[in-house]
């Protein structure tokens, strides 16, 4: 099964409901056989960035190019993208051959190609034993590897996947995102993610772009939006973290609460520093900043303390080591930060 790799460049892309503005000014490139996930809170514009490149929806202004080829105005069928949906959205009447071959037949491709091609897309995803169950008779992770098997059936230049693992229990999930990545290798198809799981679009994506209310905050690899977010809004949406308001005075950044904080790489204007929580170190004698422990979480490989300070409550997570006793709530205690591991934002 052999698919034409294709890039997407977006540019300037907008589209409203009505009055509502949903996706403002949007750009961006996706490279030809990248594994890109759309992220970002409900609301975000994040699936509805999706259903425009697939050609669900209004028309948006601007242009979706996918190969050299502006698609924007084009309906669904003549764009060349296969879309997984989060309902699977399978034939309850169809044999799990006639779900795939569904695409095929209405393209009027010749019977023997499809029975050739429904056969080779079962194979690629696990299920030609199945072939002839119908989809009650399937668990959710074979349903879902049922819609992308008939979506790569019909040979796409690119695959939209709209939250395809929200539907199935934690295990699965992780399961099935390996799996899915795998396939993805495998076929080089040039592939988009849309989910609301960090873990998710951290464990699987090449890149990523963050949105917030239809605006793209951030594009970049996983570890690069960790580590260097662009503003509070990706800090915050990337993991934990503790955001402290100062400001900058020379080399030391200065918080709200008087503290003196030495960074790496200072950045004049800086009105705010991210710590990661795991990037505190947590001791009983002299820091950076004093505090008590107002609360302690076990999570098995680490212990989750919460410590007021004179910049308010900040998190910290230290690591589990068998027979090291953890603090108790109310102790003293002093936070050493890694001043190479906490960025300066400037929002």
């Amino acid at each position: 099964m052999s698919q034409t790799k294709a890039g997407i460049r977006i540019e300037d892309l907008h589209l409203s409901f009505g009055d509502t503005k949903v996706l403002q000014g949007i750009d961006m490139v996706i490279e030809p056989g990248e594994f890109f996930a759309f992220l970002g809170p409900s609301g975000s514009g994040k699936s509805t960035l999706l259903r425009a490149i697939a050609g669900f929806g209004p028309t948006p202004r601007g242009r979706i190019l996918i190969g050299d080829r502006d698609v924007a105005e084009l309906p669904p069928w003549k764009r060349n993208v296969g879309m997984v949906f989060q309902s699977y959205a399978l034939w309850p009447h169809m044999s799990v051959r006639k779900n795939v071959a569904f695409g095929l037949e209405e393209r009027k491709v010749p019977k023997q190609e499809i029975e050739a091609k429904v056969e080779s897309a079962l194979e690629t995803v696990g299920l030609l034993h199945l072939a002839d169950r119908m989809p009650a008779q399937l668990s959710g992770g074979q349903q879902q590897r049922v819609a992308l098997a008939r979506t790569i059936a019909i040979e796409p230049q690119v695959l939209l996947l709209d939250e395809p693992l929200s539907n199935l229990d934690a295990a699965l999930r992780v399961q099935m995102r390996r799996e899915l990545l795998s396939l993805q290798r495998k076929l080089g198809l040039t592939t988009i993610f849309v989910t609301h799981d960090q873990e998710e679009a951290n464990t699987t994506s090449d890149r990523m772009a963050v949105l917030d209310k239809g605006v793209i905050q951030q594009i970049g690899t996983p570890q690069e939006l960790y580590d260097e977010p662009a503003n509070s809004f990706v800090a915050g949406f990337l993991g934990t973290a503790n955001i402290l308001e100062g400001a900058m005075q020379e080399d030391r950044f200065v918080t709200k609460g008087g503290q003196r904080l030495k960074v790496a790489n200072p950045v004049s204007g800086a009105t705010r520093i991210v710590l990661r929580p795991q990037n505190i170190q947590l001791t009983g004698s002299q820091g950076d900043i004093p505090g008590t422990v107002s609360h302690r979480e076990f999570l098995g490989s680490q212990i989750r303390y919460l410590v007021d300070t004179p910049d308010g409550q900040i998190i910290v997570d230290t690591l589990h080591s068998t027979g090291a006793p953890p603090y108790d709530t109310g102790s003293s205690v002093a936070l050493t930060i890694d001043s190479h591991s906490a960025p300066l934002l400037t929002d």
